[in-house]
């Protein structure tokens, strides 16, 4: 039997949880050209569907960090977790969806404000607790984190005043209290379904 990290935690899809949810993975990755291509090809030859995917390095040399979003069932997901963990590039995965997390995104949206709109402008943007990073006559560029949904939120109301160019990040995620997800995958200790569609 195969093994992954999804063995410790409860298994989801126990009547309390909807059928598909947006998962949330976090990946250590060797910090290597073409590793991101192949995780990208992992999903596109299983027709999995990435909602976003955020990379960056770590503290650790030669480590890089993914968090990967994606809509699935609970089977689908630990079959996504299975499959990159046979990537050579792979070190560690961690489906975090069910943990306790802090999860940021982040956006820069350049808005119209002339004289006129300017003063509401800023009063939104302070109500968000977002922050002006660039003034121009005509514009301003606003800089703001936090979960999808308030940066949804802020997209909404600045919409009205014309949105002129706008940038977001995919989801980085992290899990609260004192422990951290190792990169060393000697300590990982899982399974996976043995369904007929493990691969």
């Amino acid at each position: 039997m195969t093994t992954t990290a999804a063995a410790s935690r409860p298994a989801p899809g126990n009547g309390k949880q909807p059928a598909r949810a947006l998962h949330t993975f976090v990946a250590y990755v060797e910090d290597k050209p073409g590793v991101l291509a192949r995780v990208a090809s992992l999903f596109r030859r299983r027709a999995y569907n990435i909602d976003s995917l955020t990379v960056g390095r770590t503290d650790v040399p030669g480590v890089s960090r993914m968090t990967i979003v994606m809509e699935a069932d609970a089977t689908t997901a630990r079959l996504v977790e299975a499959n990159l963990y046979k990537l050579v590039n792979v070190l560690r995965v961690e489906d975090v969806t069910y943990e306790p997390t802090v999860t940021r995104d982040l956006a820069l949206i350049k808005v119209r404000a002339d004289a006129s709109s300017r003063a509401q402008v800023l009063q939104i943007v302070e109500v968000f607790r977002a922050r002006v990073v660039d003034v121009a006559p005509e514009a301003l560029i606003v800089e703001i984190t936090g979960t999808e949904d308030k940066l949804q939120g802020l997209v909404d109301v600045l919409r009205p005043f014309g949105i002129i160019e706008m940038v977001r990040t995919g989801s980085v995620a992290m899990t609260r209290g004192a422990d951290a997800i190792p990169v060393d995958p000697t300590f990982v200790h899982a399974r996976v379904p043995t369904n007929g569609n493990g691969e």
